[in-house]
């Protein structure tokens, strides 16, 4: 197999050939079709998420085709296509666990994080951690579904039932987000950095009914808003569009420190709360309204060896919509 090694942080990932991995009790082998680039690669890259394995094959928007199973796991699994997000295993018995919340397990490992992803050609998955995949769709077009998809649909669920959303830093989540808000007859409000007129386009080519910069003001108040973009700074800008009773969603796994801010800002009962990872339950209901909804997915597809170039382009604001390897 090939694959994309980090070998310390802050230092380009080099390319290596290994042996194929082989699965473990409860494991799959997966020949890997396509893998999402994520911005929390770029944070495990460049040192904001501190202790990652290294060294380090990154990436957690995992498409493959299962080519071997491990002990304990039906050889009907053979063949098929599946997901892979960063959620990678949980310990099942934490109390977290117990209630169904194993994002917050106590014990996790994370995929392209703690384990090693699917920067390569091949990956071991845990097979709880597997989700079926339509065999028919292009596996590019299905892999940023696999954490901006799963993340985006996490943060919508939190921002709750109202009409009007904003969503800022407009990239990959945002974009598939945005269509699931339009399906659902909900009017988006699309943030993004101050000049960028592509992005701000980009978003009413979505049917967003407005885009403009982060630091304005949109044109009405706001029931929720949503933050993709991993910048603290924009709280406190998110309060202000949303009304009395509103919610912000902090919807990145990193973002900068938040900056002190007046309590008038979260008075009037407007909260703000952070989504964590994903749960196997957030698949089992995205997947299927994705589906409903027509989503489409916006890609930039890079050859494996070149994810040292989606990495950089995915840093300097460079692309719209999602970066995807194909090996």
């Amino acid at each position: 197999m090939q694959a994309m090694i980090l070998e310390a942080i802050r230092t380009p990932l080099r390319l290596v050939e290994r042996a194929n991995p082989v699965p473990g009790i409860g494991e799959l082998m997966l020949r890997i079709e396509a893998c999402a680039v994520c911005r929390t690669d770029l944070h495990v890259c460049d040192g904001d998420l501190s202790n990652p394995k290294l060294p380090l094959v990154p990436g957690h928007e995992i498409v493959g085709i299962v080519e071997a199973v491990g002990e304990g796991i039906a050889a009907s699994r053979m063949g098929q296509r599946v997901g892979v997000p960063w959620l990678g295993h949980t310990c099942g018995c934490c109390s977290f666990c117990r209630t169904g919340d194993e994002n917050l397990c106590d014990a996790p490992q994370f995929t392209g994080y703690t384990r090693d992803g699917g920067f390569a050609t091949h990956v071991i998955a845990d097979a709880d951690y597997a989700f079926a995949l339509d065999s028919e769709t292009d596996p590019v077009a299905l892999a940023p579904l696999l954490c901006a998809g799963l993340i985006g649909w996490r943060s919508l669920k939190k921002a709750g039932d109202g009409a009007r959303i904003g969503l800022y830093g407009f990239g990959a989540a945002a974009h598939i987000i945005a269509q699931i808000c339009r399906w659902q007859g909900r009017q988006v409000y699309a943030f993004s950095r101050s000049g960028d007129a592509a992005a701000q386009r980009f978003a009413l080519s979505l049917g967003a009914s407005w885009a403009g910069s982060s630091d304005e003001p949109p044109p009405v108040m706001l029931d929720a808003a949503i933050i993709f973009a991993p910048v603290g700074e924009l709280v406190p800008a998110a309060l202000k569009a949303v009304r009395k009773g509103g919610t912000v969603v902090c919807g990145g796994i990193h973002m900068s420190d938040l900056p002190v801010m007046p309590y008038a800002l979260i008075w009037g009962e407007r909260s703000v709360v952070s989504v964590a990872n994903l749960t196997r339950k957030d698949a089992e209901e995205f997947f299927p309204i994705a589906r409903q909804a027509g989503v489409r997915t916006h890609t930039t597809v890079y050859p494996l060896a070149e994810a040292n170039t989606a990495l950089d382009d995915l840093r300097t604001g460079r692309l719209s919509g999602a970066a995807v390897l194909k090996p």
